[in-house]
């Protein structure tokens, strides 16, 4: 599906990409990427299109996803104290004193 097609079945739900992911529980920075390559991947195009379904029927779709328990993204690319690029490594202040022991 295109992206602008995307948008226009959001539309048609009452929502704004920004909604849309917040409902789904990803960050909005993560769906508006997709304009750029301009198609949007199949599941998210599933989603779009069933909730604006939903919405042109009068169905509360809004109540249904939020009853799903949906793990949160983790943000990628953070960084953390002691860590290069928040990677799984062991911690660097650990690891050089166990070699200087």
């Amino acid at each position: 599906m295109t992206y602008d097609e995307f948008r226009r079945q959001l539309g048609k739900a009452g929502l704004t990409v920004k909604d849309f992911a917040l409902l789904i529980k990803q960050t909005p920075n993560s769906i508006t990427n997709y304009s750029r390559q301009g198609d949007v991947p199949s599941h998210l195009a599933i989603i779009a299109t069933l909730m604006g379904e939903m919405a042109e029927n009068g169905l509360d779709f809004k109540a249904v996803v939020q009853r799903i328990e949906i793990d949160s993204n983790k943000p990628r690319g953070g960084s953390m104290k002691g860590r290069f690029g928040g990677s799984k490594q062991q911690d660097i202040f650990q690891n050089h004193r166990t070699k200087n022991n």
